[in-house]
């Protein structure tokens, strides 16, 4: 059994161990030994994230500026990646606050997972003033002490755009201290995620002694919810993109995507699907070899379009869970970091960036934290619909940016 398969293991076990506990004293001893077990594992994942998130974007900067050198194709290829990426982080919101509003969850069992929930304060939403005046810390180590993420990420944007502008001597040394010390916080996250099953167990208990079976319904609500979106977004963006731009049929286009996203499906992994997607752009596609050649890896590296769009998705349904009102200006700070953050995923294996990416949007947005442990268990079925609509991106954007028409 494979490690996403023992977290879900967990979350269901819990959850039936905890809706069984007959209310009493047993059940107290019980849940007062689990809760901190619970506690101490999410503190243990929280600890990586700050360090994580900023090696990522350092490094991730890094490599997008030495790719724009690379020429004017691959110059195309990341103009595409940043326009995919805020159109389809901007419908993802849209979506996301329509099927909310058309299909809200129950206020019961809400009120039950709330509870039920890691114990902490609810912190309030930051008015737009605020927001602006956070953006530039005064001290960043500072600002890395009590987790501000908004100065931390754009201390870190700024110093890894500052890097590319350095001679190459003084900025070998930077990427590579940068890369290392994300390749570390890894290894810790890694060693964390191996007792991820009594972790999420511990969290899961309290709530199925709280809310009972019932909960097993409104998290794959949840699944529902981002699985749709993550849909919407292939179905609104990146179809058009390679019919549209791309000149490709959209009859050809469907059938040269549908074995790519098949092995995408059953390997949940965009790079394993690298010499499929490079065949049927060949074959299928018939596109240029050099851009078959250059944009399709150069994708895989630094694209990933379903990221900021499921990330702040799922960011959206926990204020909904506990009732906080997003305005709209609050939603865009999400989608913004949400697609700076998306450099902070390639290469991060889905259960660690779950927390890399969306804490930091959470965080920014003053929605709690406590509630992710447990979609974590679950985030395997929506990581099907990320991998999927990755691929699918990467061969849209290879036939947009290749030079004769089909």
């Amino acid at each position: 059994m494979n490690s996403t398969w023992r977290i879900l293991l967990g979350l269901v076990l819990g959850i039936s161990v905890g809706a069984a506990l007959q209310p009493g004293t047993m059940a107290d001893q019980i849940l007062a030994v689990a809760e901190p077990v619970g506690t101490i594992w999410l503190n243990a994942l929280k600890m990586t994230i700050i360090p994580m998130v900023v090696a990522l974007l350092i490094g991730g900067i890094a490599s997008a500026a030495e790719a724009a050198r690379g020429g004017r194709l691959a110059v195309r290829a990341i103009a595409w990646f940043t326009g995919m990426l805020i159109v389809g982080v901007a419908i993802a919101a849209v979506a996301t606050e329509a099927i909310l509003a058309a299909w809200p969850f129950d206020i019961e069992t809400t009120a039950a997972l709330r509870a039920g929930a890691v114990p902490g304060s609810v912190p309030s939403v930051p008015g737009a003033t605020e927001m602006i005046a956070s953006i530039i810390p005064s001290n960043f180590f500072a600002a890395l002490s009590s987790g501000e993420m908004l100065p931390i990420v754009l201390f870190a944007l700024l110093f890894g755009f500052a890097v590319t502008r350095v001679e190459p001597a003084l900025r070998a040394p930077i990427v590579s201290l940068a890369n290392s010390i994300s390749t570390t916080m890894m290894v810790i996250v890694n060693w964390v995620l191996l007792i991820a099953p009594i972790g999420i167990f511990a969290l899961a208990l309290g709530v199925g002694e709280r809310v009972g079976l019932g909960a097993a319904g409104a998290i794959m609500h949840y699944v529902a919810v981002v699985s749709l979106v993550l849909i919407l977004q292939m179905l609104l963006v990146t179809y058009p993109v390679a019919i549209l731009a791309g000149r490709v049929a959209p009859l050809t286009f469907f059938r040269a995507a549908l074995p790519v996203q098949a092995l995408a499906l059953s390997t949940q992994s965009s790079l394993a699907t690298l010499p499929a997607m490079i065949a049927q752009c060949r074959t299928a596609l018939n596109l240029p070899e050099r851009s078959v050649a250059l944009t399709l890896p150069l994708a895989v590296s630094l694209f990933r379009i379903t990221s900021p769009a499921g990330n702040l998705a799922v960011v959206l349904i926990v204020a909904h869970i506990y009732g906080i009102d997003l305005g709209w200006g609050a939603v865009a700070l999400g989608a913004a970091i949400g697609v700076v953050g998306s450099l902070a995923v390639v290469g991060v294996a889905s259960s660690a960036s779950f927390f890399v990416v969306i804490v930091p949007i959470s965080l920014a947005l003053g929605v709690p934290v406590e509630l992710l442990p447990l979609l974590l268990p679950v985030e395997v079925f929506p990581d099907l619909w990320r991998t999927v609509g990755n691929v699918t991106a990467d061969m849209a954007v290879a036939a947009a940016t290749g030079d004769e028409p089909r």
